[in-house]
């Protein structure tokens, strides 16, 4: 069929809107017609080179739509379900989905080739193939995905809400909930108020911190900040040093969840000095591949037992955790609505990233005609 999407031809570049043809989807793949697609940090990282992947690609991994087709061999779903598309596929059935840690499947090593499972592609433009982000290319009305990278949701969820599930607000929320593992009382710090940042505000909140101090050199969203639950808010982790000695009488903070739009080596002895002995720094930003340094003092981390720890995707998994967080937000309970600063039509995608950067938004998203 013929659609559009958005890609990204060269480095550097902007996101070019233009006319792809789309294949039908092979044994245990769905065709998707997309209603909304969050704009994601990581799909800038494309564009800087900090996150390597093979051009020309499709942008886009955050989004929700309904089955419009599906291929040999699917089961679970069916035309007109409503789904929600997780980066991260889960086979179910490698050692890491069968300990629990879908986040980390064994599917998620061909993800950054672009490629579909078979090692193939579905995506063509200019008479070449096209790559797709994690095998998803959600900048696109219509797009072609693996069955086991959907969430089926229930059809009263505006799917311009759930789409952001499926990346930025899942990742926050889980970078507080499971990988700092956030308790009743603690202080938390959470450094960068994007989208990832400020769903990791709404985890810890929910998770029962006691004080959560929001850093961010925006204004826009050091303002914002409070209505997700933060306490505090601090415009660089330099003044948030002082502030979070004084309100914590010295303890300083239990967990430090990095959640900025690009990570730097070289802040973390910085971060760590947030944080209170045996405290957690989750690391759930990227940094750019290239960088191999990182300062940080080694003794203080050993005789104050102080942690460091990644976390891709929240340490989440897709097909409990996608439905449970969009409960909470049925329930009222987590914000999604108010994590959507802006909205904008796919030939607008440039301007909406150069918002992103000038920091006026928490969520940038696209929504495409019904």
């Amino acid at each position: 069929m013929q659609t559009e999407a958005a890609v990204l031809w060269d480095r550097h570049a902007d996101w070019s809107v233009e006319p792809i043809e789309l294949d039908p989807p092979k044994d245990g793949e769905v065709l998707i017609k997309l209603a909304a697609s969050g704009m994601c940090h990581s799909d800038e990282h494309l564009v800087t080179g900090d996150m390597p992947v093979p051009l020309p690609m499709i942008g886009g991994h955050e989004g929700a739509g309904v089955v419009e087709e599906v291929g040999p061999g699917v089961t679970a779903l069916k035309p007109g379900d409503h789904v929600v598309l997780g980066f991260v596929p889960a086979c179910g059935k490698c050692p890491s989905c069968a300990t629990g840690h879908s986040n980390l499947c064994d599917v998620g090593g061909v993800l950054m080739a672009g490629r579909q499972m078979d090692g193939t592609i579905r995506h063509h433009a200019r008479g070449q193939d096209i790559a797709t982000m994690v095998c998803l290319g959600t900048f696109a009305p219509y797009s072609v995905v693996n069955q086991a990278s959907c969430v089926k949701i229930l059809e009263d969820i505006p799917l311009d809400k759930a789409c952001l599930v499926g990346c930025g607000v899942t990742t926050g929320w889980g970078s507080a909930v499971y990988a700092a593992d956030v308790r009743p009382g603690d202080y938390v710090a959470v450094i960068g108020i994007g989208g990832i940042g400020a769903s990791a505000v709404q985890g810890a909140r929910l998770a029962g911190a006691e004080m959560i101090f929001a850093i961010d050199p925006v204004e826009l969203k050091r303002k914002l900040a409070p209505n997700f639950g933060a306490t505090h808010t601090a415009a660089s982790v330099d003044e948030a040093l002082e502030l979070i000695q004084r309100e914590t009488w010295g303890r300083m903070c239990d967990k430090v969840i990095c959640a900025m739009g690009v990570g730097q080596g070289s802040m973390m002895e910085s971060i760590l000095g947030l944080t209170a002995k045996r405290g957690r720094v989750v690391v759930t930003n990227i940094h750019p591949m290239t960088e191999m340094d990182v300062t940080m003092n080694l003794m203080q981390l050993t005789i104050m037992e102080k942690q460091v720890v990644g976390s891709i995707f929240g340490s989440a998994n897709i097909h409990s955790d996608i439905p449970k967080l969009l409960k909470l937000y049925r329930e009222g309970q987590l914000d999604l609505d108010s994590m959507i600063t802006s909205t904008y039509k796919l030939g607008d995608i440039n301007q909406g990233y150069q918002d992103m950067r000038d920091g006026k938004n928490i969520r940038g998203v696209l929504v495409y005609d019904s």
